[in-house]
């Protein structure tokens, strides 16, 4: 079994347990190769909330891609201040809370949004 198939499994596991409601949505995270997004979903109606991703964030050549995630994570806290979006439920998608989702997360924390 390679590591995608892993991922999604472990992702399959987390997602029956956590769900997104209008008082608290999910806040789900997608990691590629070169990008990240993260987005804030109700998973009640369907409707994403507000997103952001790495391709909105300057892309210098000299900043890795832990800085950016953090970057991405603070624009994402930054939108979901101005939705009034106070308190979400992380879903980290399968992925290891380390590395560019921890940056994410931590600096999405500094903007006020709590999980």
């Amino acid at each position: 079994m390679n590591n995608h198939k892993k991922r999604l499994i472990r992702k399959i596991r987390t997602r029956k347990k956590i769900s997104g409601t209008e008082n608290r949505p999910r806040l789900s995270v997608f990691r590629s190769l070169n990008h990240i997004y993260a987005q804030i979903i109700n998973d009640e109606s369907g409707n994403t909330l507000t997103q952001a991703n790495s391709t909105e964030v300057s892309n210098d050549k000299n900043v890795t891609k832990t800085k950016i995630a953090a970057e991405v994570g603070k624009l994402l806290g930054e939108r979901a201040n101005e939705k009034k979006i106070t308190t979400v439920v992380f879903d980290k998608n399968g992925y290891k809370f380390h590395g560019r989702i921890k940056a994410l997360a931590d600096s999405t924390r500094k903007e006020g949004v709590q999980f």
